[in-house]
């Protein structure tokens, strides 16, 4: 009875953990608060300082470190060997140059709060360390991990990753007694870490990939997503026995086999287990918020908090500034990076262990660094505020005045480009503007000239010549905008012809009730084609394809007329279903009244073609 009670709780532990990520991450991301928050606010509710259904989050942290440990192994896929060396400078340059600021900055800082020197020191090289997890999350979030800007991130990152083997060297030296270790012992310890790491990097280069091609003819998928994770945890294994970081040798164990022809196999297997257990690590630094200690030193953490997070930022705004980096650049940085990072947990239990630190100031400093995590969402969030607009370069870029084409083109994407084909070929006066400025100086290398010009914007319109135009093609590939260049050429130019792209269907509604002359689906005519290959293919005659095609056309444009006069599931009796039942729709039926008679005609056939169908089924 004790076991099963035992398995029992496990099993509502367990059951508390999927449920508060799996409530909290969508409400936060909903409201644009990000999910790392919601993770850690959800850990701080189901902790031993919330509703305490979990008494040990250490023990939670100690599992969910795994999750940091694929985080780093799958950057470490997309970072080639050759690529990584192209970042040496960001690494050990910038990289360098940020951590050892930024330790001093934050020492004095610890020292003007009264601590002393040595646990000054200690607080503020724990600080120093960013969250890899957090902002790598934000990064992949924003969709920014491979620009060049993100890239000097995570070169930044890696250097801190690095400092962790140190750092602790440190520790260890500066304890009381650490000084009487012997210089046989350090050199020991040296090579110890050298050799393992040699031991990997050989491993990872003639082991790695002829394993995966033996267990790859196996054909079994339970095995290559076993021999995944047995590289990662095995590589993180290794680095840790050599007194190095686990997070490193994952890391390097994913650029080792970065240019493996497994590798997205790898990445495939990976990510759902990365997944599950970083948001388990974010949901044990929240259970890890000891609010006990926050009430009781709340000043000093709040100042600390404050003041540690404005000094490292400053800090890093001022070195991205005397590098070269942009102001924007340097804001963004400063906001990623402000804040104290999982590193930090492990140095201060070091520093702990080793007598530096007392069990008080290790709880105070990790609640300064858990509210900086805590905090960082919002830092981000707030950049919206604070950062200048872009600035568009219009170097080599004229921008639309006086034009006289006699057909203008809003939009040079990949639908713009064919569309001017024919009616340059046929010699046709075309004038042509988009406002995507990279897009412009690509075209001008293939002979085009473009120019810079928003097309939702009245004054562009006329800049570009549209009142002297015969038609206005309108190819942007945003349906907000397409509408808005529509209403806006009806408005000014109600003489001028208009013919538009229309992302899909409900877009090309909205386009016809704007008086467009003429509107194409931009994927209708392409999938007609691919539909009438494969007839071929599967040996259909081309006479009977032919009218298939036709056929489907003519629902087609039926089925549109309906649905710009009734709505949008008007017509559906058109459609050819492959459901064997047919689904009765909720919605009400329809009537001719108000309709003209064409309209009520088109209607009456639609009733029909659904009652056909139904007698056929």
């Amino acid at each position: 009875m004790a076991a099963e009670a035992a398995a029992s709780n496990d099993l509502v532990q367990v059951v508390s953990l999927l449920a508060a990520g799996v409530i909290a991450v969508p409400i936060f991301k909903r409201i644009g608060l990000g999910s790392v928050l919601g993770y850690l606010t959800a850990g701080l509710i189901i902790g031993p300082f919330g509703i305490g259904l979990f008494s040990d989050p250490e023990a939670i942290l100690h599992v969910a470190e795994l999750g940091v440990v694929m985080f780093l192994f799958i950057i470490g896929l997309e970072m080639q060997p050759s690529r990584l060396w192209g970042l040496r400078r960001a690494i050990f340059g910038l990289g360098a140059i940020q951590v050892a600021v930024c330790a001093l900055v934050l020492t004095l800082v610890g020292i003007a709060f009264g601590l002393p020197p040595l646990i000054a020191f200690v607080g503020a090289t724990g600080f120093v360390l960013s969250s890899t997890a957090i902002v790598m999350q934000i990064l992949e979030e924003r969709g920014e991990t491979a620009t060049d800007s993100g890239q000097r991130v995570v070169s930044i990152l890696l250097m801190e990753d690095l400092m962790i083997v140190p750092l602790l060297a440190l520790i260890a030296f500066l304890a009381p007694g650490g000084a009487e270790t012997t210089v046989g012992e350090r050199w020991t310890a040296i090579g110890i870490a050298l050799g393992s790491l040699a031991a990997l990097v050989v491993a990872g280069r003639y082991l790695l990939n002829p394993m995966f091609r033996v267990l790859a003819e196996a054909h079994a998928r339970e095995v290559m997503t076993a021999a995944a994770l047995l590289v990662v945890l095995g590589a993180a294994l290794a680095m840790q026995l050599g007194g190095l970081s686990m997070a490193m040798g994952a890391f390097l164990a994913g650029v080792l086999l970065s240019e493996s022809t497994f590798r997205h196999q790898l990445e495939a297997d990976i990510e759902p287990f990365r997944g599950i257990l970083l948001g388990l690590f974010f949901l044990g630094v929240g259970m890890s918020l000891d609010l006990a200690v926050i009430g009781e030193n709340w000043p000093l953490i709040v100042g600390l908090v404050a003041t540690f997070m404005v000094a490292k930022g400053i800090a890093i705004y001022a070195i991205a500034r005397v590098l070269k980096s942009s102001h924007r650049e340097g804001l963004t940085r400063a906001a990623l990076m402000a804040q104290g990072g999982e590193f930090a947990f492990v140095l201060y239990a070091a520093a702990t262990s080793a007598g530096i630190l007392d069990g008080n100031t290790n709880a105070t400093l990790t609640a300064t660094v858990i509210l900086s995590i805590a905090l960082t969402p919002f830092l981000v969030m707030g950049l919206r505020y604070v950062l200048p607009q872009d600035e568009v370069s219009l170097d080599g870029v004229e921008v639309a005045a006086d034009l006289r084409g006699r057909v203008l083109v809003i939009g040079f994407g990949r639908f713009g480009q064919i569309v001017s084909q024919p009616l340059l070929l046929r010699g046709v006066d075309v004038s042509i503007i988009d406002d995507d400025v990279e897009m412009i100086q690509a075209a001008a290398d293939f002979g085009f000239k473009v120019y810079y010009g928003d097309g939702t914007r009245p004054d562009i319109l006329h800049a570009a010549g549209a009142h002297h135009a015969e038609a206005i093609l309108v190819c942007v590939d945003r349906p907000d905008a397409a509408l808005r260049i529509a209403e806006l050429a009806q408005t000014e130019f109600p003489l001028t012809k208009v013919l538009a792209r229309a992302f899909d269907r409900g877009a090309a509604i909205k386009l016809i009730n704007a008086g467009v002359e003429y509107q194409i689906r931009e994927t209708l005519e392409s999938a007609l084609l691919f539909a009438e290959n494969t007839l071929h293919t599967l040996g259909v005659p081309e006479e009977e394809t032919e009218e298939i095609l036709a056929d489907v056309r003519r629902r087609d444009a039926e089925r549109l007329e309906l649905q710009v006069a009734g709505g949008i599931y008007a017509g559906s009796g058109l459609l050819q279903k492959n459901m064997p039942v047919p689904t009765p729709l909720s919605t009400p039926r329809r009537t001719g009244r108000g309709l003209n008679e064409e309209t009520q005609d088109l209607l009456r056939r639609d009733e029909e073609a659904k009652a056909e169908g139904e007698g056929q089924s």
